[in-house]
């Protein structure tokens, strides 16, 4: 205590428990530092959105369904909306056809986590990405590549 130093219990599960004689202070600082330095590396989900409306032309549609591929096969979940303006109501039905053949065509880069519900004037549906749906041709060559030099031994 003259020293200005703390009895620090580091491990508590062990056994037997192991402490240290140290600047509790400095202790909690270094600990926040990892933590931080641990959450930096983490790869959080995100969630990008893409609007589409029922009258949308084939060229922004294809467009559109583009980016929803990309941002799939970059492991981002991919939140679709179809908004619906003014008369466009009355023909919600027109709009999940568009939206339910989207998501049939980006079938094979992400599935459907949420299924298509209306919230308010919009038709949102959400698809996550494939498990290791980019590194599957890897593992084929490195296959392939093995083989091949089995064949050539």
């Amino acid at each position: 205590r003259e020293r200005g130093l703390d009895l620090v219990e580091i491990s508590p599960t062990a056994v037997p428990p192991v402490c240290k004689i140290m600047d509790y202070g400095k202790y909690l600082y270094e600990l926040n530092k990892k933590m931080h330095e641990q959450r930096k590396h983490q790869k959080g989900t995100k969630i990008k959105e893409v609007k589409l409306r029922p009258r949308t032309d084939r060229h922004d549609y294809d467009f559109k369904k583009n980016h929803v591929v990309r941002f799939l096969d970059e492991g981002d979940k991919v939140k679709l909306v179809m908004v619906f303006r003014g008369r466009e109501m009355a023909h919600a039905n027109l709009g999940r056809q568009k939206l339910e053949k989207l998501i049939q065509e980006v079938a094979d880069h992400g599935a459907l986590e949420m299924r298509p519900f209306m919230e308010g004037r919009a038709l949102i549906a959400v698809l996550a990405p494939k498990p290791q749906a980019g590194k599957r041709p890897a593992k084929a060559d490195a296959a392939k590549s093995e083989a091949d030099e089995a064949a050539n031994a």
